[in-house]
Formats: C-alpha cells, structure tokens, sequence
C-alpha cells in the first residue's frame, strides 16, 4: 500500500506541475485552454471554469493541456470555429516556444525548488573528519595514521567535516601536508604526502584519477528498518544497531557493508553490531537475488532486508539565499548526470537492461517512503530532473519534438505540413509504445515476474 500510495504522490505531483507549466504560460501568452486534465482514459471527476474544462483521469501516468487551434486553421481550409486571438496556431513563434518548454522547464524548477527546501531546513549531509579504514603500505598507513583516529587541522588550517580533509588532500597537488590527529584524548601531527590513485565512478564504472592518502572516513551503517520476514528479521538484527563487521571483517561505511553482503549470496555468516552500547553476533542467511551489473551481466547477489542510514552524519543547514542557489546548482549537476548517463544508454556503454519502467519507480518510491518524508522528496526531485530531460527529447509527440518542429520552422521561415508532423508523431508514438514495453518488460524481469510462465 506504501508503495501504490508513494508512486501515485510523486507521478501525480510531477504531472500536475509540469501540466502546469504549459497551462499558466499559454494563458500568459492569450492562448485559450480547452482542457486541463491529469491522467488519461475515463474521466473520474470533472469541473468547469469560465473557460477551460478540468479533468482527472482513471490513469496517472500523464496529463494534457487542450489549447484552442492547436493546429492552423489554413491547415485543413474552412473558417476556425474559434476565436482566432486565442489560438495557439497563430501565435508568434516565441510564445509558442515558451508554451511548449514551460511543462519540462517547471519540472526542472521543481527539482530546484526541493532541493533547496531540503538545503534549508534538513541541510546537506556532513560527516566528521574520522579515520575508518585504512589501506596497507598507503600514504596514511606509513605516517602512522589509525582507525579512529579525528583529524583536526590540516596545514594549521582547522578541520570540522571530512570534505574539508578531502578537499585538502585535492587542492595540495601531491604535495605533503601536514594533519593534527587527535587519539585518546592526545593530539599529535603527522606528515603525509598524498599519491595518484585510480578510482572508479560508481555510477558510470568510468575510472580517473585522484589524490588520495589510502585512508577513508568512519562512517558506521546503522540499520533503519528490517523488512518483515527476511533474513535481517530472522537473524534477530534491530532498528538502532549499528553493524560494524561482517564475517570478521570490519566494515566502516554503508557501500562496505552492503559489498560484503552481496558477494555471500546464499551464504550464512556472523555479523556483530552494537546495540545499547554492546558488541553483540548475530548469524544472517543473505537470500541469493538476481541483479545486473551496469554492462548488463546477469549476477546473483546477497540480500538480507534492511534499510541502513550512516549513524555518523550529521546535517548543515544553509540560510535562505545560500539555499536557492545550491539547489539550482544541484538540479543542474543532476541534469548533466541525467543527460550522461542517457546518452551511455544509447550507445551501449550502459547496458539497456538498466531502462525502468512505472514498476521500479514505484517500488523506489515505496522505498524512498519508508527511509522518511525527507528521502521521498529527494527522490522526487530526481525523477523530475529525469522526465524533464526526457520530454526535451527531440522525439515526436514529445515536448522536445514539438521544439524541433520550432526550430525548423524558424529556419525555413514557415512550419512543415500537417501531413509530415502527423507522420513524424506517428513514429514518435511507436516508439515511445516500445520504449515503454521495453521498460515493463526490465521491470518484470527484476522481479523475476516471468517464472510463473516456467
């Protein structure tokens, strides 16, 4: 029910607002509005304005504004049956622009809007400058640098979050650095020159290269939930406990602990985490669950039913102003990742199987739920970063293919026909029909809904 409720919430907020965008800019630019309607299909409730019927839908999963002459009157001969200051048709070529980009350009002031909302009241996830694990014959393992360990200052300038010792570390250029580390109540300065390390980007599996002294933060995961009837359940795990190894190994931050676990597919093993301030071991039996690796390389992966959060951070407020303008920056840093990873998808770099459909963002968002108001919001943000990018497609029946008509109309200084735009959406809506069975059929094939058929 979680999930039904999370996924009708966020489609619905993303719809109403970008329908929105279209709506409010075309009554700005004297366009008439016919129709105002969310969802498609039988119309469950309707009212009248002065002008414009509004509708909704039996099915959430868009919306449409019907404006009046959308299509020129000397496309089809005859007198328009309407008033002609109001049509869409006959608008200059700018107000038609704005009318079309308003619905994916709200979307993306949405996400900018949330964003900065999160900034100012919850504020941006900060951790402390704690030294978790340490890596053998590093930098930081030969100046005697140790798990636990708090530094305080770097080249005499103080440390208060562990950005600050990373962005040290990176501005410095290989040069040493001198750290004040406090332990046991004893501070004393060490020396360490960083090194060139390749790293991997965990989104794109792109490697590059960066500063690094072999040491990374003490971030331990604390469980949030236990889904009922898993493993994490069975085992005994509790809201509160923070795990703090797995199979004997010390994990120190959330992707650590959830690597050791999904290498032990099927596999039993201890994990000791602690609870009211007591180490205590549990045995846990990961579920064996099939997952995909970014190239497309089917897998089975170790799952245990838990939602963690890192007990660690801590939350920075930013003041009203400061808010705005990181959260626009944050919606602009989201919209190149968007367009990025879009565009490995189409070239294969990412494999297609990572396409998703209605179900994995409402499995997502019944997630996102659990974890908190807050999560949800954030997820929200995201997916509408996403469907604005996607709606500016240059795709027909997209907003992005009407913007191409625009533009070609603009260069040859009158529009195309209606008989080749009517053709052009009529290959834009296969493929979006495609796309989205495509996207479906991903979504079955995560749940492993096909093995009813075996």
């Amino acid at each position: 029910m979680t999930m039904i409720l999370s996924f009708v919430i966020v489609i619905g907020i993303l719809i109403l607002i970008h329908e929105l965008g279209h709506f409010f800019v075309a009554r700005w630019t004297g366009v008439g509005v016919e129709r105002f309607s969310i969802g498609f299909g039988p119309v469950l409730m309707r009212w009248h304005g002065k002008e414009t019927e509004y509708c909704l839908s039996a099915i959430p999963m868009g919306g449409y504004v019907k404006m009046v002459g959308e299509e020129s009157p000397l496309e089809g001969g005859g007198s328009p049956q309407y008033d002609a200051a109001k049509s869409f048709a006959l608008k200059p070529l700018w107000a038609r622009f704005l009318i079309v980009f308003a619905g994916p350009g709200m979307n993306f002031v949405l996400a900018a809007v949330i964003f900065a909302a999160l900034l100012a009241t919850m504020g941006r996830p900060v951790w402390p400058p704690v030294i978790g694990r340490v890596t053998p014959d590093s930098p930081a393992a030969a100046a005697g640098i140790q798990t636990g360990d708090r530094v305080t200052a770097v080249n005499g300038r103080t440390v208060s979050h562990w950005e600050d010792l990373e962005r040290a570390i990176q501005s410095a250029g290989g040069r040493a650095l001198e750290l004040k580390v406090a332990r046991d109540s004893a501070e004393r300065s060490v020396r360490v020159t960083p090194r060139r390390t390749t790293v991997e980007d965990p989104v794109f599996k792109e490697s590059h290269e960066i500063w690094d002294v072999g040491a990374g933060p003490k971030l331990a995961p604390q469980v949030a939930a236990v889904n009922p009837g898993s493993p994490a359940e069975r085992a005994g795990l509790r809201v509160g406990d923070v795990i703090v190894a797995v199979a004997g190994q010390p994990v120190y931050t959330r992707e650590e602990l959830m690597q050791a676990i999904q290498k032990r597919p099927g596999q039993t093993f201890p994990m000791t985490v602690e609870r009211d301030g007591k180490p205590v071991t549990v045995s846990v039996t990961a579920n064996p669950e099939r997952d995909r690796t970014p190239t497309g390389q089917e897998v089975k992966v170790g799952r245990v039913g838990v939602a963690l959060i890192t007990r660690a951070v801590s939350y920075e407020p930013y003041d009203p102003l400061s808010a705005v303008w990181y959260g626009f920056g944050k919606t602009w840093d989201m919209t190149v990742l968007t367009v990025k990873g879009l565009w490995k998808v189409l070239v294969g770099t990412i494999d297609r199987s990572n396409i998703g459909g209605p179900i994995q963002i409402a499995a997502e968002a019944g997630r996102q739920a659990r974890e908190g108001v807050g999560s949800l919001a954030l997820f929200t943000a995201i997916i509408s970063v996403n469907l604005a990018v996607l709606n500016l497609l240059p795709v027909p029946m997209l907003d992005g293919g009407h913007l191409a008509f625009f533009v070609i109309e603009a260069i040859r200084g009158r529009p195309l026909s209606l008989k080749k735009r009517e053709a052009a959406q009529q290959v834009g809506l296969l493929l979006l029909m495609l796309l989205m069975v495509y996207a479906l059929y991903n979504d079955l094939v995560r749940i492993d809904a096909f093995r009813f058929f075996r």
